[in-house]
C-alpha cells in the first residue's frame, strides 16, 4: 500500500485526484505495475488509477483476464472499477480508505454482492486508512481555498 500511496501523491503533485494503484502477482510479490488517476491529464473519465493499472498490465500480457493478481488502491473502486476488477478476474482487492460517496465495494452498489457480479475477489480494507485518507482530505482542502 506505501507504493500506492507513493504514486497517489504523484497524482496530486499533478493536480489529479490522488489515488494510486499497484498491482502485484500473488504469488512471488512481485511489484508488476504502478499507477495514478489522470483524468485530467488524459482528457478521459475512465483514467483512474484501478483502470490504468489493469489496462496496462493486460496489454503487456496480451490477456484480458490476470486472475494471479492483487490489486492495491489507496481509494475503495468506483463502480466503473470494480466492473473491470471483475473482468479481468482480479484475485484479491487491498483498498486504502472508504469512499462513502463513489465506493462500490463496501459502500454504495455493493458490486461483489450483486448476482451479476460473475467474479467476487477477495477484498481487504482499510489498509493505511489514514494516511490514505489524508492525501484526499489535504487534496480537496486545498481546492477550496
Amino acid at each position: 500500500m506505501q507504493l500506492a500511496l507513493e504514486e497517489a501523491k504523484m497524482a496530486a503533485a499533478r493536480d489529479e485526484v490522488p489515488v494510486g494503484a499497484v498491482l502485484v502477482h500473488g504469488e512471488t510479490g512481485e511489484v508488476v505495475m504502478r499507477g495514478s488517476n489522470r483524468s485530467i491529464e488524459l482528457s478521459d473519465p475512465s483514467a483512474h488509477a484501478e483502470m490504468l493499472v489493469i489496462r496496462d498490465l493486460c496489454a503487456q500480457l496480451k490477456s484480458q483476464r490476470i486472475p494471479e493478481y492483487d490489486l492495491y488502491v489507496t481509494l475503495e473502486p468506483c463502480t466503473m472499477c470494480a466492473g473491470a476488477i471483475s473482468f479481468a478476474r482480479i484475485r484479491k482487492v487491498f483498498f486504502g480508505t472508504y469512499d462513502v460517496k463513489g465506493g462500490a465495494i463496501t459502500q454504495g452498489v455493493k458490486f461483489f454482492d450483486q448476482p451479476t457480479c460473475h467474479h467476487r475477489p477477495a477484498v481487504e480494507g482499510p489498509i493505511m486508512e489514514n494516511p490514505c485518507g489524508q492525501i484526499l482530505k489535504d487534496f480537496f482542502r486545498e481546492k477550496r481555498l
